[in-house]
């Protein structure tokens, strides 16, 4: 029986390869993304700690140092926080890209993958089709067969 074999195999192998690579590049990409929003989270809270620690602060003795050290350490993490905020949204979008990258490269992939169904569609067909004219030669050759003479 005739083996398939796929002309542009080797395409397909690298086209794989690619799409791996690509997927391995998302994967950082969103471990990115989710370790800056963690950063963020973490920013907010401590705001938030700080912000509690001044309410706290205004409602006992007034303790004009404390109070200050409190508003000044909520501005720095107002700025920390909006920095942060600003590399969430790269991050974010170099997630996007690298979504978009891997995207593409599964078309390609997937395009290659349906032209090697259709080559070997063709080629089973190209097999099925000498059979039948395998089978046909078979039986045109036994009934076509010279007749010996029996009354010999």
């Amino acid at each position: 029986m005739a083996k398939f074999v796929y002309k542009m195999q080797s395409i397909l192998n690298i086209k794989y390869k690619l799409e791996e690579q690509e997927k391995s590049k998302y994967r950082l990409a969103h471990q990115r993304y989710l370790e800056s929003l963690d950063v963020l989270e973490d920013f907010k809270q401590r705001k938030r700690n700080y912000e509690n620690q001044y309410k706290e602060l205004m409602k006992g003795r007034l303790d004009i140092l404390e109070l200050n050290f409190c508003k000044k350490s909520i501005d720095i993490w107002k700025d920390k926080i909006f920095y942060q905020e600003q590399v969430v949204n790269k991050r974010l979008d170099d997630e996007n890209r690298a979504r978009e990258s891997l995207n593409e490269v599964m078309k390609e992939r997937k395009i290659y993958e349906k032209l090697r169904e259709k080559a070997f569609e063709n080629f089973l067909i190209e097999l099925n089709e000498e059979e039948k004219k395998e089978i046909d030669e078979l039986v045109s050759y036994t009934y076509n067969k010279p007749q010996t003479n029996e009354e010999d």
